[in-house]
């Protein structure tokens, strides 16, 4: 498997995890709803479910940030090798290596750190474009690409 299908892979298990992690979430939220009866203290009841009610929007959220993100992935075709940086590109340089796609953190393959970043990231924004050889300044700190895949 080539490391631009290795770290697609990855990000499509990231978000699975992640939907699960969500999913379940809401139906708890639902089952706490559901299970909540009438007690003596109105306001108390009331405030709970209040409660209750904005955790599942805020999970309804990110439910929504999840379905955007795979979107974005479905975008993506690991077979095609880039020239210049876009979405899908796995980026090496003499700082760090990136994997031009969604923010899923620090993935490791083959004992090698990429990063996963989502092209509105800074970082991204100053790669796509460039090519192989190419200097890049971030915060600073210069570095090249040395290969775009």
């Amino acid at each position: 498997m080539t490391t631009k299908k290795a770290l697609y892979e990855a990000c499509l298990t990231y978000i699975d995890e992640r939907l699960k992690t969500v999913q379940k979430t809401i139906l708890d939220i639902q089952q706490s709803l559901e299970s909540e009866t009438k007690s003596s203290a109105g306001d108390k009841h009331e405030t709970g479910r209040a409660m209750l009610q904005l955790e599942r929007e805020k999970a309804g959220q990110q439910l929504l940030e999840i379905e955007n993100q795979k979107a974005i992935l479905q975008k993506i075709n690991p077979e095609v090798k880039h020239e210049n940086v876009t979405l899908g590109s796995v980026v090496k340089t003499t700082n760090a290596n990136y994997f031009i796609a969604i923010s899923a953190g620090e993935l490791r393959i083959e004992n090698t750190a990429y990063y996963a970043i989502s092209v509105a990231t800074p970082i991204a924004k100053l790669l796509v474009s460039k090519a192989k050889g190419d200097p890049i300044v971030f915060r600073a700190q210069p570095f090249t690409i040395t290969d775009v895949l």
